[in-house]
């Protein structure tokens, strides 16, 4: 074999090799659910949009999957009162839409869990939202 072969091969294997080291994935803490907003109208069908952000570009997040979401109250000390979410889909880059039936003015945590593609690590978060008559 050819002496500056063996050596181009062997710094090329080197380069390949520091530069996998460096190369870092994303966790689940570098996303973040974001409320659009934090009020909401009390009542049945209501809207709440949520972001879901790259928190080290401070971009969205398209094409997530959600797949776990709970509404309570667990702000107001009531954390079994608990209403139904339905997605109505995304209305624009990271931003996904839900229905929910508020029952009662005050405060709500909102739970979701959602899947982001090439991501090993499921992404929780909690909001909390107020809901006004």
């Amino acid at each position: 074999m050819n002496k500056t072969y063996l050596s181009g091969a062997m710094l090329l294997a080197g380069v390949l090799i520091v530069g996998s080291a460096t190369m870092s994935f994303a966790a689940a803490q570098d996303y973040e659910f974001q409320p659009v907003s934090t009020d909401v109208k009390q009542g049945q069908g209501s809207l709440v949009s949520v972001r879901l952000v790259d928190k080290r570009t401070g971009k969205p997040v398209p094409d997530a999957v959600i797949f776990t979401t709970r509404m309570d109250m667990a702000p107001e000390g009531m954390e079994t009162m608990t209403v139904p979410v339905e997605a109505t889909g995304s209305t624009g880059p990271g931003v996904y839409a839900f229905k929910a039936d508020f029952s009662m003015a005050g405060s709500w945590r909102f739970k979701l869990a959602a899947k982001v593609q090439g991501e090993p690590d499921t992404v929780q978060g909690e909001l909390l939202l107020k809901a006004t008559p």
